[in-house]
């Protein structure tokens, strides 16, 4: 059986070098062969830059993966299978390969459909990812934002879905989290003056990063050209919750009423 490397998801947190764990830090320095996503060959890596501000050297033999950003099939199906296809190769060098991802590996990112691919090409590979701290984490604690407390509901979803399904979850979750939010930043902004949650909402770009930047008037927003690494933060404190289930108490109470007299 051929011996494989195995191929290590490293989450880098969403800017900040501060906040990449010691877990990741380990692997980084682990002798291990740095890969590392772009958008287009010779271009810059945000995942790449998070390291290097953290004062990590970049290793000689490091190397970028591209990764279109595009929605054409075809193109996506191309870039996917040579990403895999070279990582596999590497792989049967026998050395490990990281895998650096901004934000959290499990959370909206590129390792998660990479690792899937290269198991479809080498089942036998191993496969480990590292958790981190995600954008929208990073986000709420910037902003001082409570995403959930106690019984409320959250959500986080692409804002790509549109703002007919956003204005419906409105109703269903306390607080929802709208991922990629820069395609419809005008159209999010119309819907929560209407709904009345312009003040219980804010804006976040490049958390952690140099350039991050805060927007609480996110009305203010309109008609500006927000950078992609942006989210909204959306919560609802007029939703109408209805009656929990409290599956433990009714079991008791049901124990109880089941008891002789």
């Amino acid at each position: 059986m051929k011996k494989y490397g195995k191929l290590i998801g490293a989450s880098l947190g969403p800017g900040d070098p501060d906040l990449i764990t010691r877990r990741a830090w380990a692997a980084l320095q682990s002798g291990a062969r740095w890969l590392y996503p772009v958008k287009k060959a010779e271009e810059a890596s945000y995942a790449l830059s998070i390291v290097e501000r953290g004062g990590l050297a970049v290793p000689a033999d490091a190397e970028a993966l591209v990764f279109p950003m595009t929605r054409d099939a075809e193109i996506l199906a191309k870039a996917w299978a040579r990403a895999a296809a070279r990582t596999v190769e590497l792989l049967e060098e026998g050395r490990d390969l990281v895998f650096l991802v901004e934000g959290d590996a499990s959370t909206f990112a590129t390792f998660g459909h990479l690792a899937r691919v290269v198991r479809e090409l080498a089942p036998t590979v191993e496969v480990e990812t590292i958790p981190g701290v995600s954008s929208f984490a990073a986000a709420a604690a910037a902003t001082g934002t409570t995403l959930a407390e106690e019984d409320e509901t959250l959500a986080v979803v692409p804002a790509a879905y549109g703002v007919e399904v956003i204005d419906h979850l409105l109703d269903e979750f306390d607080t929802l989290v709208l991922m990629k939010v820069k395609p419809l930043v005008d159209e999010v902004v119309d819907l929560l003056e209407r709904r009345d949650l312009l003040a219980t909402s804010c804006f976040v770009e490049k958390v952690g990063a140099p350039g991050e930047r805060v927007v609480r008037d996110v009305a203010a927003l309109k008609g500006e050209a927000v950078n992609y690494l942006s989210l909204m933060l959306v919560q609802n404190p007029k939703r109408a919750r209805g009656e929990l289930r409290r599956g433990c108490r009714k079991r008791k109470a049901a124990a109880a009423e089941a008891q002789p007299a």
